[in-house]
C-alpha cells in the first residue's frame, strides 16, 4: 500500500545534489493509428531546496488528452516555482485543491474555446515535490511513484484503476476530483515515476511491490553520474531504451520514466 508518512529520520543531502534522467516516447499503438503521444512530464529544480518532477497520461478516450497532460504538468510546475519564490516550506493541503480545482477551471476555458467539453482534455496526475527532508507526492489516477530506502523499492503512489477493467480517474472528472496527498520526512534516496505504459514492467501486482531487477540497473548510472540536475546522456539513453524494439513488444502504449537520485 501506498506509504502515508514516515518518522523523522537524520538530514540527508540537500535537493541541490539531486541529479535526474527523463524521456518519454509515443507508444507503437499511437503510431498505428495515426495520433499524438497523450503523455507529458516537467523536472526541475523549483527553489535552491527544492525539486519537483511530473508524469501526467492523456486519456486515449479523449480527444485532447495529450494536451491536456502538458497542462497538467506546466501548470503544476510554475504553481510550486511560484510558491517557493515566497515560502520556505511546502504548501498546504489546502492550497493544493486550491491549484487543483484553479487548474480545473483552466482547462474548461481552454475546452469552451476549443469547442469541446472539459472531459476532453482528461489526464492523470504523478508528483514528486522533494523540500529538504521532506516529500510531498501527489496522485490522481494510474500513473505511479516508486521510491528506494536502504537498497530497497517501494512504492508511494500505486496505480489507482476505476470501477470498471481499463478505467481510471483523472484531473477532469466531475463533480470532484480524487486527490490524493502523501507527506512524509525523506529517508529515500532516489525515486521513480512513470506513466501505465511502464506499469506491466515495473510493477508486481500480486505482491503490490516495484520489479526491483528492473529498477536497480536503470537507477545506477544515475546513482554513479557525478553531475547534478539533468543528466543530458543518459536521458538519450534512457529515451532509447524506452523506444527499443525489446521494451515495444510489451508494451504499445506511451511510456514516461523519471529517475531521480541524490545517493
Amino acid at each position: 500500500m501506498p506509504i502515508q508518512r514516515g518518522q523523522r529520520g537524520g538530514q540527508l543531502q540537500s535537493s541541490l545534489h539531486w541529479r535526474w534522467a527523463a524521456a518519454s516516447c509515443i507508444g507503437t499503438s499511437h503510431l498505428r493509428m495515426g495520433t499524438r503521444k497523450q503523455d507529458a512530464f516537467s523536472v526541475m529544480r523549483v527553489h535552491s531546496d527544492a525539486m519537483c518532477a511530473i508524469v501526467s497520461d492523456g486519456a486515449g478516450s479523449a480527444s485532447h488528452g495529450g494536451q491536456g497532460a502538458v497542462l497538467v504538468c506546466r501548470t503544476l510546475r510554475v504553481n510550486f516555482r511560484n510558491w517557493f519564490k515566497q515560502h520556505e516550506f511546502l504548501p498546504s493541503d489546502e492550497t493544493i485543491m486550491c491549484w487543483i480545482d484553479q487548474l480545473r477551471d483552466h482547462l474548461s476555458l481552454v475546452a469552451e474555446k476549443r469547442g469541446v467539453t472539459r472531459r476532453q482534455f482528461a489526464s492523470t496526475l504523478v508528483m514528486l515535490v522533494v523540500f529538504k527532508d521532506q516529500v510531498l507526492a501527489l496522485q490522481i489516477g494510474d500513473s505511479a511513484l516508486v521510491a528506494r530506502k536502504e537498497g530497497v523499492w517501494e512504492a508511494i503512489c500505486w496505480p489507482e484503476n476505476g470501477e470498471f477493467a481499463s478505467t481510471t480517474y483523472f484531473v477532469t472528472d466531475d463533480p470532484e476530483v480524487r486527490l490524493h496527498i502523501y507527506r512524509f520526512d525523506r529517508k529515500h534516496d532516489a525515486f521513480a515515476l512513470f506513466s501505465d505504459g511502464l506499469e506491466s514492467v515495473a510493477l508486481e501486482q500480486a505482491t503490490q511491490q516495484p520489479f526491483a531487477r528492473f529498477f536497480d540497473p536503470m537507477i545506477k548510472p544515475v546513482d554513479l553520474a557525478r553531475e547534478n540536475g539533468r543528466l543530458a546522456e543518459l536521458s538519450e539513453a534512457l529515451a532509447r531504451y524506452l523506444h527499443s524494439p525489446a521494451l515495444c513488444d510489451r508494451t504499445d502504449d506511451d511510456k514516461t520514466l523519471i529517475l531521480v537520485s541524490c545517493k
